[in-house]
């Protein structure tokens, strides 16, 4: 089944850019980053900003404030379940020239998992300019629940190297 994400969440004032793969099928269908509740992206997220609230637009705002955005590096592709595995090779990448041009103070990339760092490095960095490329990257453990080797205080643990590249709460 083809799958199209999500536009970008992000504000001017965005830094920090949190990458996934595709939204999983639970995510589409409610139109939310994260939306399957066995996924730990919120919770290591709560866990820096205890004030983080349930409804997903303050959730965003949050992120906002904070200098945080997000998106996923596939705009489109076939893949049956949720799985980052089962993504076939029609996937098309977002146009992340056009991101980072309209978000010129990002600075650094973080990979939500192994597979969103493959996915940006085959279809993404071959488009961008030198400048681009420069941007610093990192890859993190996946949130998804179907990365179950660490527990959740292992990724947050691994997670909270994001924080030194946020605004303080």
């Amino acid at each position: 089944m083809l799958s199209f994400g999500f536009p970008p969440m992000a504000s001017p004032q965005a830094r920090t850019l949190i990458l996934g793969s595709l939204p999983g099928q639970l995510s589409l269908a409610r139109g939310e980053y994260y939306a399957n509740p066995h996924n730990a992206f919120w919770k290591i997220i709560a866990r820096r900003f205890p004030e983080l609230a349930p409804d997903y637009a303050s959730r965003g705002a949050t992120l906002a404030h904070h200098g945080i955005a997000l998106w996923d590096v596939l705009a489109a592709a076939t893949r049956s379940g949720s799985l980052d595995t089962a993504i076939r090779g029609d996937a098309v990448a977002n146009n992340f020239r056009a991101l980072f041009h309209a978000y010129p103070k990002i600075r650094v990339i973080y990979f939500n998992g192994a597979m969103a760092g493959k996915l940006y490095a085959r279809h993404v960095l071959p488009t961008l300019t030198a400048q681009q490329r420069a941007i610093a990257r990192h890859t993190l453990p996946s949130t998804s629940a179907a990365h179950a080797s660490l527990t959740l205080a292992q990724k947050a643990a691994r997670w909270s190297v994001v924080w030194q590249d946020v605004d303080p709460v």
